[in-house]
């Protein structure tokens, strides 16, 4: 019965080569951007799945709420919080600090290897981090490698490049900073691309200088601690020991009430409110997003199929009329017609694999650094791909099975099935949703393109063009050279202006911190803090609205302040500040002057109060503002003249405008695939649209050959076929108005600065649909009225 089915469903298929064209081709595509977008989400899902006691290991964040209402999250902790909660709490097998941090890496040259010498993250861990997250050693072990100071721990591959053979490396030291050599006591495997822990050089955590910490009021995000629950416990439980556990270590009341949390490990990659090692975010709304436009995807090829396999039921009622006068039952019918469709589907999911692999290397690009994607490189795969053929095969086979089967063979035979019996009204309600979703994904398309135009061209206060910021070297020696090093770069050519600072006016890194203005007590809210010397209003461009520079000093002698921090202090001009005293982590110094705010972190959050001043030992960075014109020499220069000051040190430069593009890299990929993928369901919809009206103007050649010999035009014959469809898309767009509305409001919710959502979008989407059904349908209109009216009154 299989292969007779089967056989059948081939000369079917052959028979109506079009349909057959139009309906694999749709969807193929359909199913190819399914299967993308599936490899997408699985791998984003993947993330740190992969340890035996994953559902046991927490990491512990910390919060701050402010009597502002403002909230302040962090996945840093204090630095005594890791022994203190391995001391007061029985409810965990382990507790592990780790700590990240950065410097200069530097390898002694080896035989037939020159010595290396490269800026890196590190990491400095516990022993009991690695009994947490089962790591596999190639070399060493936890306890053996970590536990005396000036150990050091490598990756598989950070080996092989520093040694040549990781199987060497163990035995052998590296330097780093300039703070001694430490020993290689063991090497672990490679993380995978899907984890929240790029651990390459792991030093011991007795290595680190500050383990012994005992302020709980500092807060670094590169301190993080992790807990493994023993069995039998759960997370709930520990509410109340945390509460206490808060209530006995945080005596010191500052402005903002401090509180922990334990995150689950598997949250880590999707929580937008805390950050990760590996520097990757993303949130399961952008994954519903994804996946939701994935879904409209499917529905539109199903509905393609479904609207082209009903407009051709009734040219093929007298082959169902035939098969019943011969004894076939309705059963029978529908399994035939099933198997039609699956057979379509499954020649189309093979189109839509190749289609796949083809568009890989795309994605792979699309988010940089070393993601790899692969179809089959896991087994969950296969299991997607049966269910979208199974799937797809009910969703799309079955309604025009159960019209084409359910035909009365009296009528079919004789060939007068009505022409609305192939679902008229149910081909009409699918293509108002089809073309409602075609609308929802054009209107939306145009918003993320209109907010990311407005992201890149928005003035943040200060200037962005061509200013480069060059890591510099801390370590004493270093600092001594400072002063010169900035008077070599005044002097050298197409160079404008420097300035020594902590980081750029924007930036990923910001400290904040407690502060008193006019007063002995604190202010009830934190401060943005920005080390900068007396050049850097300058070469920033930003605006002194009232008062003077900073002062030539190498400490806080003077301050600068922003608008932001005035309004929250009730101070309604900035020149009532001047003169008045603000004691900073101790430093008592007047206000000197007031700057116009600037945007000191993405366009999601909203500007922070300020506070600029000179400290010399906090300075990580040369802001170097460079001339338009030949600025790659320019660079040149800056290098040579920097690994000829600082020989011990590597040259790192980022360009501020780059370090302010990373901030949307998410909603730039997201926004790249949401227009990718609408472009996709817009052209399903039309390739769908062109075969219905193809099958519509088939089944009116004799209503149309009469309205000629009536004396009907072209032109009305052309508006007769088009008004249905004009119709059914306006309504469609009715539809599509108030749900694209309700998304893009709440996207739009997570940007503090962002556009005013106008009508426009939705007006041109309307438009849109309409022109592109206009032309479709007139095309195909056009033939059907320029056909030979003898011919089509003959037409049976």
């Amino acid at each position: 019965m299989f292969k007779l089915n089967l056989k059948i469903a081939l000369r079917n298929l052959w028979k109506y080569k079009g349909y057959t064209a139009i309906n694999v081709f749709g969807l193929s595509i359909g199913l190819a951007s399914c299967i993308l977008i599936f490899i997408f989400v699985r791998y984003q899902m993947s993330f740190d799945q992969d340890y035996d006691n994953g559902n046991r290991i927490y990491r512990v964040v910390s919060q701050w709420k402010y009597n502002d209402g403002n909230l302040f999250y962090s996945q840093g902790v204090p630095l005594p919080l890791a022994p203190a909660m391995r001391n007061d709490f029985s409810q965990f097998d382990k507790v592990a600090a780790i700590q990240q941090s950065g410097g200069v890496v530097k390898v002694r040259a080896q035989a037939g290897k020159p010595e290396i010498k490269t800026e890196e993250d590190v990491y400095y861990a516990e022993p009991s981090f690695f009994e947490i997250f089962d790591y596999k050693w190639l070399a060493g072990s936890p306890n053996q490698s970590l536990t005396a100071p000036n150990a050091v721990v490598l990756s598989e591959k950070t080996a092989n490049t520093y040694f040549g053979d990781w199987r060497k490396a163990v035995g052998n030291s590296i330097d780093f900073d300039n703070k001694g050599h430490f020993k290689v006591t063991g090497v672990i495997q490679d993380n995978p691309q899907n984890s929240s822990f790029p651990l390459t050089i792991v030093f011991s955590y007795a290595s680190y200088q500050s383990r012994n910490s005992k302020s709980w009021g500092a807060v670094s995000s590169g301190s993080e601690c992790y807990v493994l629950l023993k069995k039998g416990e759960t997370i709930d439980q520990l509410q109340k020991p945390l509460n206490q556990f808060i209530q006995k270590y945080y005596t010191d009341k500052g402005p903002g009430k401090e509180s922990h949390s334990f995150q689950p490990l598997t949250e880590i990659h999707h929580d937008e409110n805390y950050g990760s090692f590996g520097s990757s975010i993303t949130p399961y709304k952008q994954l519903v997003g994804i996946s939701v436009i994935g879904l409209f995807l499917l529905l539109t090829a199903c509905i393609n199929f479904i609207n082209l396999a009903t407009a051709q039921a009734v040219s093929r009622s007298k082959e169902v009329g035939v098969r019943k006068v011969m004894g076939g039952r309705r059963k029978q019918l529908l399994w035939q017609f099933l198997s039609e469709t699956a057979l379509i589907t499954f020649i189309a999911l093979l189109f839509a694999c190749v289609l796949t692999e083809l568009a890989l290397p795309g994605m792979e690009s699309l988010f940089g650094a070393n993601i790899s994607f692969s179809l089959f490189g896991h087994p969950v795969i296969f299991l997607f791909l049966f269910v979208l053929l199974v799937l797809v095969s009910f969703l799309a086979g079955l309604y025009p099975a159960l019209i084409m089967s359910g035909f009365s063979p009296a009528l079919a035979i004789k060939n007068k099935v009505a022409a609305n019996a192939g679902g008229v009204g149910l081909r009409k309600t699918l293509v108002v949703v089809q073309f409602a979703i075609t609308a929802i994904l054009i209107i939306g398309t145009l918003v993320v393109i209109k907010q990311m135009s407005f992201i890149r061209n928005k003035s943040l206060g200060f200037d962005t063009s061509a200013i480069a910021l060059l890591s510099m070297p801390t370590d004493s020696l270093s600092k001594l050279k400072y002063n010169t090093f900035k008077e070599i770069m005044l002097k050298t050519p197409g160079i404008n202006k420097v300035s020594f600072c902590s980081e750029g006016p924007s930036s990923s890194n910001n400290n904040e911190t407690n502060f008193s203005y006019n007063s002995s007590k604190d202010a009830d809210f934190q401060v943005n803090v920005k080390m900068v010397d007396e050049d850097y209003v300058k070469t920033f461009g930003l605006q002194l609205i009232a008062g003077k520079l900073l002062p030539k000093s190498d400490t806080a002698s003077a301050y600068i302040v922003n608008e932001t921090l005035l309004k929250k202090l009730n101070v309604s001009k900035p020149e009532e500040a001047l003169g008045k005293i603000i004691n900073l982590s101790g430093h008592r110094a007047p206000v000197a002057g007031v700057v116009k705010d600037f945007n000191n972190a993405s366009l999601h959050e909203a500007i922070s109060p300020i506070i600029l001043f000179s400290s010399k030992n906090n300075y990580h960075r040369l802001a170097i503002k460079l001339a338009s014109k030949e600025m790659l020499q320019t660079l040149k220069t800056i290098e040579h003249t920097f690994n000829s000051t600082f020989p011990d040190d590597v040259y790192t430069v980022k360009f501020i405008d780059d370090q302010i593009k990373n901030y949307y890299r998410t909603e730039q990929v997201m926004g790249t695939l949401f227009k990718v993928f609408a472009a996709v369901v817009i052209f399903i919809s039309f390739i769908g649209l062109f075969g219905l009206i193809s099958f519509v103007a088939t089944q009116r050649t004799k209503e149309i050959a009469i309205r000629k010999v009536l004396g009907a035009t072209n032109l009305e014959l052309i508006k007769m076929l088009n008004s249905s469809f004009l119709w059914m898309v306006l309504i469609a767009n009715m539809v599509a108005w108030p749900v694209a509305y309700i998304f893009i409001k709440q996207w739009l919710s997570s940007f503090e600065y962002r556009i005013d959502l106008s009508i426009w979008p939705f007006v041109i989407a309307m438009f849109t649909s309409l022109a592109i059904t206009l032309i479709t349908v007139t095309i195909r209109s056009y033939r059907a009225a320029k056909a030979n009216t003898i011919d089509a009154l003959k037409y049976e």
